[in-house]
């Protein structure tokens, strides 16, 4: 069975090299491509993820893959104040280069190692509040949070697509609509449009 989805998202993983963020696997040019489904409120939506890889000598080539993003995963390392330090430069690149509409999630990531923690919950918590981003802490080795990460970035995408504050239709919204029949779908907007979306479950 082909798997169709309701809409495709571009997401960015970005931060520090070293800040242990790489959720998949293949390197290519030192970005690194995947995707995963995931389910938001009774919609299937495909997540296209590019990863910088944390490269800061390869920030001039990567510039292009800020364009047309819809969410970006901003990952620091909870172990490492270097790389918490050059938080708000990525974010102004994000915000520059994506979209001044883009989702962005502060991951402070290897939970694991608390221990050796040179970040605070509570410092992190209020850089997130004063730029506007969520806020969570994961970690990638044992995987605590990083599927959350996804689906609340992708939760309020769908939300300012709700509320017409995203639209799909416009130009490096970094949204697209997966099936067709659901583009033509939502095109009259009527009564019957709204029942067929939700028996297309």
């Amino acid at each position: 069975v082909t798997l169709t989805y309701d809409f495709l998202f571009k997401f960015l993983v970005i931060g520090s090299a070293g800040a242990g963020k790489s959720y998949t696997s293949a390197h290519t040019c030192n970005l690194e491509f995947g995707s995963r489904v995931v389910n938001v409120g009774g919609k299937t939506v495909k997540l296209q993820i590019w990863d910088t890889a944390g490269q800061e000598r390869f920030r001039s080539v990567t510039r292009s893959y800020y364009r047309g993003a819809a969410g970006a995963l901003l990952v620091y390392d909870i172990t490492s104040r270097e790389t918490y330090n050059t938080l708000t430069n990525w974010l102004t690149d994000a915000r520059t280069l994506a979209s001044p509409n883009i989702v962005i999630i502060l991951c402070g990531n290897k939970k694991d190692l608390d221990a050796d923690r040179e970040v605070t919950f509570l410092e992190a918590s209020r850089f997130a509040q004063e730029n506007e981003l969520m806020f969570l802490e994961t970690s990638a080795l044992t995987g605590e949070n990083v599927e959350e990460g996804f689906l609340k970035c992708a939760r309020t995408i769908l939300n300012k697509i709700d509320t017409g504050e995203l639209d799909p239709e416009r130009m490096g919204s970094g949204i697209q609509y997966g099936d067709a029949s659901l583009r033509q779908l939502r095109q009259p907007r009527n009564t019957t449009t709204q029942n067929k979306q939700q028996c297309s479950c």
